[in-house]
């Protein structure tokens, strides 16, 4: 199948599926007219390929997984490089949320401290809406 059969099937759009060609993550055989051809399997793979995205894993993380997938869910076989990729991933992605819910408490509160002097406005604004603060 080409490349906008795929992106039907899948409903990943075309530009994905050629993104996951070029890391790495998706094989497919060039005809002789130079149309990406995929073979059937590819529908599995890209499926594969979405699901482990969506549980926050790396491109790169992904390329290393594959081989050890089953499955569209996928299940993942339990060799112990993988299982070190995936707790090392795991780590980092607690790291992050610790760090998050540390901002969030910060910023909860200066929320609090400002709401606690709210009679007082400083600097005084003219009755113009004060610009946003950039996220």
């Amino acid at each position: 199948m080409r490349i906008g059969e795929l992106s039907r099937r899948t409903g990943v759009n075309a530009h994905q599926l050629r993104y996951y060609e070029a890391q790495g993550l998706l094989e497919a055989d060039r005809g002789a007219n130079g149309y990406r051809e995929y073979g059937e399997d590819a529908l599995l793979r890209v499926r594969q390929i979405r699901h482990l995205l969506g549980a926050g894993l790396s491109s790169e993380d992904i390329a290393y997984l594959l081989p050890c997938a089953v499955g569209e869910a996928p299940e993942l076989l339990g060799c112990p490089e993988l299982l070190a990729a995936m707790r090392s991933r795991l780590r980092q992605l607690d790291d992050r949320m610790a760090g998050l819910a540390q901002s969030r408490d910060v910023l909860a509160g200066y929320i609090d401290a400002a709401e606690r002097m709210s009679s007082r406005t400083y600097p005084p604004f003219d009755g113009i809406d004060p610009e946003p603060v950039p996220a």
